[in-house]
């Protein structure tokens, strides 16, 4: 599934389309953001590859719960 899909006419000849971006990437990129701007964690060392996984974490957790 995709967040955001366009198709917008230009000057009404053309048109531009864009698939946008997975709902499950659109999800991770969000709970990344909260988690790093969530002011308790404001003193721990951040390990990209542990924020990238845990933000996944939670963008899958969300796609399921969207099935249900």
């Amino acid at each position: 599934m995709k967040a955001f899909p366009t198709e917008h006419p230009i000057a009404g000849t053309m048109s531009h389309h864009a698939d946008g971006m997975d709902l499950r990437d659109y999800f991770a990129a969000k709970a990344m953001e909260a988690f790093l701007t969530d002011l308790t964690h404001k003193q721990d060392v951040f390990l990209l590859d542990e924020v990238a996984d845990t933000a996944y974490a939670m963008a899958d957790a969300m796609m399921k719960a969207r099935e249900q």
